[in-house]
């Protein structure tokens, strides 16, 4: 999953192609807030492009990885390409996970994506 053109913002941008059941659905895009959390944006990138590394070296990210909940109208979530049920956690920086950024961004339009 390659980075596409940068928006207006300079933030980059990631996507998912999504199937179901082996039928392309389509594509999801993201701009990746790196402007105000930097760690967080980096850490999403890497594990959508695959830059990524296990303790074996081997590529790791969200690609082949499921949606393990859907709430219909509302959201989904997905990225836990350990387990694939939410309860996996690993991050880039050599840890499970790391400290929050930033809180001030709210969830007041559709669409928005975020980390937990």
């Amino acid at each position: 999953m390659a980075p596409t053109q940068l928006p207006e913002s300079g933030n980059p941008l990631v996507f998912f192609d999504i199937t179901l059941g082996g039928t392309p659905l389509g594509r999801i895009t993201f701009e990746l807030f790196k402007d105000v959390v930097p760690r967080t944006a980096e850490n999403f990138r890497q594990f959508c492009t695959g830059e990524s590394k296990n303790p074996q070296g081997k590529p790791q990210g969200y690609k082949g990885s499921k949606f393990h909940r859907v709430i219909q109208g509302f959201m989904c979530q997905g990225g836990d390409f350990l387990k694939g049920d939410g309860t996996g956690s690993t991050c880039i920086y050599g840890t499970r996970a790391f400290d929050d950024e930033n809180f001030t961004l709210k969830h007041d339009v559709p669409g928005l994506l975020s980390m937990a």
